[in-house]
C-alpha cells in the first residue's frame, strides 16, 4: 500500500515538473519573440529619427539660404527705396523750384501787368473772329448765289422750251394752208404733237408740196444739218475715189464700209473721208446737192442757208459745223439722190389755176455721175432697216433716210431727211425738231407716222431692174448690231446739261413694237439674205430703150 502511494506521488510530481517545463519553454519563447519585435521597433525608430534628423538639417540649410536671400533682397529693396526717395526728393525739389518760379512770375505779372500786350491780344482775337465770320458769311452768300443761278438756269431752260413750243404753235396757226393736202397736213401736225419743229412733205419727183407745217421755220430759218451732212461727204468721197467700190476708205478692203457707216451714222468714218478731200471740195459738193442756195420756192423770205467757208475742222464732214440748211433744201437733196441727180423746185399750189396747170419744175442737175449719187442709197435704206432710224419707221415701206442729232442755237436739234419708196421715190419727208430732249431718232419717229398715213398711196417694186442695180445690199455676213448703238450724237453734248426730263413732252417711237419697256443693249447677229425682202404684188415694167444711155424704168401697176 505504501509502495503504491509513492508511485502515485512520483507520477504527480513528474507531471507537475513536465508542466512547469512546458510553461517555462513557452514563456521563454514569447520573451524571445518580444525581444525580437522590440529590437525591430527600436531599429525602425532609430532609422526614422535619422531620416528626420537629415530632413531637419536640410531644412535648416534651406532656411539659412532663404534667410541670406531675404537679407540680400531686403538690402536691395532698401537701397532702391533709398534711391527712389532721393529721386523723388530731387523731383519734389525741382517741382518746388518750378512752382516757386511760377509763383514768382505770377506775382510779378500781378504786380506788373502789361496793358499794351493785353490790348494787342484782345485786338488780334477780335480780328480773328471778325475774319472767320466774314468767311462764313461769304460762303453762305456764295452757296445762295449758286442755288439762285441754278434755279435761274432751270427757269431759263424751261422758258426756252416753252418759247420754242409756243412759237411753233403760233406759226402753225399762221400757216397758209391754201392748196395743201389737208389729210396729209393733219397727219403731219398730229405726228409733231407738242414738240417744237417743222415737217415738210413733198412729192419727190415733181417738187409739189403736199404740206409744210410751221412754214416760218421751214422757209425762213436755217438749222445745223448735224449728221445729215454725211450724205454730202459720202457722195463726194465716192466721186473723189476716196471711198472704193467695196465701201472702204482708200485701197483698204477691210474695216467699216460706207453702207454700215451711214446706217449707224459713224462719225469717225466720215471725218477720215472728208479730211482726204478738204473744205473746198466739201463746199463744192454741198452746192451741187442744193445746200447753201435758195431752192426757188414760190414763197417769200426764203433763206439761202450757210456754208462752212474757211473751216478746216473735221467735224464739218460729220456734224455739219458752220452749215445752216433749211428743211426744203434737205428735201431737194434727198430727192436728187433718188432721182438720179435731178433737182426739183419745191412749189405750193395756192390757187385753182396753179393746181389745174401745175407742172413740175427742175433746176440744174447735180452734175455728178449717177453711181456717185446713188452710192449712198443702200446706207440710207440701212438706217431704216437696222440703223439709227430702225425704231421710228417701217422699213417694209421702202423708207430710206438719214438721221441727225447735234447741238445748235442753244438746244439739241433732231433731223430726219428721207424718201419712200427707195426704188421708185414718191414722197420726201423731212422733219426738224428743237429742244433739250430732241434727237434724230425722235424726228424719224415723227416721219414714220407721216409715212403710215401715206401707206395706201405707196406701192413698191423692189424687184425692178433699176432697184436691183441700185440697191447694193450688204453681203450675207454677220453684222454685230446692238440696240442703242447710235453714234449719231454730238461730241459736245456736255455743253447742254441739267435737262429737266419731267418737263419735256413724251413721244412713243414707232408703232406698237415700241410699247414694250426698253430692253437692255444686247448684241444680236443679223443675217442679211435675199429672203429678207418683202413680197409685193406683181408689176409690169416698161423700158424706154431709146438713146444710147439706159434711162430709168417706168413702173406701171397691173
Amino acid at each position: 500500500m505504501k509502495l503504491m502511494c509513492s508511485e502515485n506521488r512520483l507520477i504527480r510530481l513528474s507531471f507537475a515538473f513536465a508542466l512547469s517545463v512546458c510553461v517555462f519553454a513557452l514563456g521563454a519563447d514569447a520573451q524571445s519573440k518580444k525581444s525580437i519585435s522590440s529590437k525591430k521597433a527600436v531599429t525602425k525608430k532609430n532609422e526614422k529619427q535619422a531620416k528626420d534628423a537629415r530632413k531637419d538639417s536640410r531644412k535648416e540649410k534651406t532656411t539659412a539660404r532663404d534667410t541670406k536671400k531675404d537679407t540680400r533682397k531686403s538690402k536691395a529693396a532698401e537701397k532702391e527705396k533709398a534711391s527712389a526717395g532721393r529721386k523723388d526728393s530731387k523731383k519734389d525739389d525741382k517741382r518746388d523750384k518750378a512752382t516757386a518760379k511760377d509763383k514768382s512770375r505770377d506775382k510779378d505779372s500781378k504786380k506788373k501787368p502789361d496793358a499794351k500786350k493785353l490790348a494787342e491780344l484782345r485786338r488780334a482775337e477780335a480780328e480773328r473772329r471778325r475774319q472767320a465770320e466774314e468767311r462764313r458769311q461769304a460762303a453762305l452768300a456764295e452757296q445762295r448765289r449758286r442755288e439762285q443761278a441754278a434755279r435761274e438756269a432751270r427757269e431759263r431752260k424751261l422758258a426756252f422750251e416753252r418759247g420754242l413750243r409756243t412759237e411753233t404753235a403760233e406759226n402753225i396757226q399762221n400757216d397758209n394752208t391754201e392748196g395743201e393736202d389737208l389729210t396729209v397736213r393733219r397727219a403731219a401736225v398730229n405726228a409733231l404733237g407738242s414738240r417744237a419743229g417743222t415737217v415738210v412733205v413733198m412729192e419727190a419727183k415733181t417738187g409739189k408740196l403736199l404740206t409744210v407745217v410751221n412754214q416760218d421755220w421751214a422757209i425762213k430759218q436755217g438749222f445745223k444739218p448735224c449728221s445729215t451732212i454725211k450724205l454730202v461727204t459720202g457722195v463726194a468721197g465716192i466721186n473723189e475715189q476716196i471711198i472704193n467700190e467695196e465701201g472702204g476708205i482708200g485701197s483698204s478692203s477691210s474695216g467699216m464700209k460706207l453702207d454700215y457707216a451711214l446706217a449707224k451714222s459713224n462719225n469717225g468714218y466720215f471725218q477720215r473721208v472728208g479730211s482726204n478731200f478738204g473744205n473746198a471740195k466739201m463746199i463744192e459738193y454741198s452746192k451741187k446737192l442744193g445746200l447753201g442756195e435758195p431752192t426757188g420756192i414760190n414763197a417769200e423770205g426764203e433763206t439761202a442757208g450757210k456754208l462752212p467757208y474757211g473751216n478746216g475742222n473735221a467735224r464739218i464732214y460729220s456734224h455739219g459745223d458752220d452749215f445752216e440748211v433749211t428743211p426744203l433744201q434737205l428735201a431737194v437733196m434727198v430727192s436728187a439722190l433718188t432721182n438720179g441727180g435731178k433737182k426739183v423746185v419745191p412749189q405750193f399750189q395756192r390757187s385753182r389755176v396753179e393746181r389745174a396747170s401745175y407742172r413740175a419744175k427742175s433746176s440744174a442737175g447735180v452734175d455728178l455721175p449717177r453711181n456717185s449719187v446713188e452710192g449712198v442709197l443702200p446706207g440710207m435704206a440701212g438706217a431704216a432697216e437696222y440703223g439709227t432710224a430702225a425704231r421710228g419707221v417701217d422699213a417694209s415701206m421702202g423708207v430710206a433716210g438719214k438721221t441727225g442729232s447735234c447741238i445748235g442755237r442753244g438746244s439739241w436739234v433732231g433731223l430726219f431727211a428721207s424718201v419712200a419708196p427707195i426704188e421708185d421715190p414718191k414722197y420726201a419727208v423731212v422733219v426738224i425738231t428743237r429742244g433739250q430732249s430732241e434727237r434724230g431718232k425722235y424726228a424719224a419717229a415723227i416721219a414714220g407716222r407721216v409715212y403710215d398715213s401715206l401707206r395706201s398711196r405707196i406701192s413698191r417694186n423692189p424687184d425692178s431692174v433699176w432697184a436691183k442695180r441700185t440697191m447694193k445690199r450688204p453681203p450675207p455676213v454677220e453684222i454685230q448690231v446692238a440696240r442703242g448703238d447710235d453714234e449719231d450724237e454730238d461730241d459736245d453734248a456736255a455743253a447742254i446739261s441739267g435737262t429737266e426730263k419731267g418737263d419735256l413732252p413724251a413721244i412713243v417711237v414707232g408703232a406698237a413694237r415700241e410699247a414694250a419697256p426698253p430692253q437692255p443693249a444686247v448684241k444680236k447677229v443679223i443675217q442679211k439674205t435675199a429672203q429678207s425682202r418683202p413680197v409685193f404684188a406683181p408689176v409690169v415694167i416698161e423700158y424706154d430703150r431709146s438713146g444710147a444711155e439706159k434711162k430709168r424704168p417706168r413702173i406701171v401697176k397691173n
